[in-house]
């Protein structure tokens, strides 16, 4: 469910795009700071985002700084020096990454994901009493939402996406007071980001779920004449296109009302091109081969 919030790397100027791999580096050495070596296996580009957006709203400058990298290990990388959003975001990161294989553990048995996760609670543990209010926020909607997909009654996307928008909304705003010019605008953006986020991943993997006979929100909810995928998802693709062209929308429009001191073109290239470019790959709009690597 994670890795959709990503620049369109085509409309970026080159500053703008070193920069955001300077973001994404940055994110990758606090996590390697604060919480060790392999925890890094599960950075994205989400949090990256988080990062540049509340990095955006407050008065530090940048620092940068030059080194090598694991991956990158013969020329060295400009990283972004660790600062305030940088270390939310690394928190973000490790919890998100945890109760989703804690959820990957419970649908599929799986032994990968049931040993990085208990790698990743040794992990939380370190965060919890600074982030103790977060982690049980966190794991209050992230149940809401389990309960919502194993219900049996009838429910609408609209619905079952809810929780996850209130929790994207929360870790967005969460990180300023309350009575901060920015708090009720941040929730708003988070909160249809998250659902963005949320019916995105759902559709992506609807084939793949329904091949192999696995709970999918968007199957489970809209294919009430159990249909086949080709004939299913041809009869909604503009639906659940509307769906997430208005969460798009949504945000673009709260990121305007934001009172943004920096990285303004980045913000905008991510959630005005970034959001589209991902739905027509998802869709299959295109036959461009999209670079995966940022």
């Amino acid at each position: 469910m994670f890795g959709y919030v990503t620049p369109c790397k085509m409309e970026l100027k080159i500053k703008d795009y070193e920069k955001f791999k300077a973001y994404y580096c940055g994110l990758c050495k606090t996590i390697k700071s604060n919480y060790g070596n392999l925890p890094r296996v599960v950075l994205n580009y989400d949090m990256t985002f988080l990062a540049i957006l509340l990095h955006s709203l407050d008065d530090d400058s940048p620092s940068y700084i030059k080194k090598h990298c694991i991956v990158h290990p013969m020329r060295k990388k400009i990283i972004m020096v660790s600062n305030p959003p940088l270390e939310y975001a690394a928190f973000c990161n490790i919890t998100l990454a945890y109760f989703k294989l804690l959820d990957n553990v419970n649908d599929d048995k799986s032994i990968k994901s049931k040993l990085l996760s208990i790698l990743l609670k040794v992990c939380t543990k370190k965060t919890c009493v600074k982030f103790a209010n977060n982690i049980e926020y966190i794991e209050k909607k992230l149940d809401e939402l389990y309960s919502f997909e194993k219900n049996k009654d009838s429910i609408s996307i609209d619905e079952i996406s809810h929780p996850f928008g209130e929790l994207t909304g929360y870790i967005l705003s969460s990180y300023i007071e309350k009575d901060n010019i920015n708090s009720e605008i941040l929730y708003n953006l988070g909160y249809n980001l998250g659902k963005w986020i949320y019916i995105i991943d759902a559709w992506d993997d609807l084939e793949k779920d329904m091949n192999e006979e696995k709970y999918n929100p968007i199957n489970f909810i809209l294919n009430k004449d159990n249909k086949n995928y080709k004939d299913f998802s041809r009869e909604i693709e503009e639906r659940i296109d509307f769906i997430l062209t208005m969460c798009g929308r949504h945000c673009l429009d709260c990121l305007s009302k934001l009172h943004i001191k920096k990285n303004e073109e980045l913000l905008y290239n991510i959630l005005q091109y970034g959001l589209m470019e991902k739905m027509d790959k998802v869709f299959k709009r295109s036959d461009f081969n999209y670079d995966k690597s940022i």
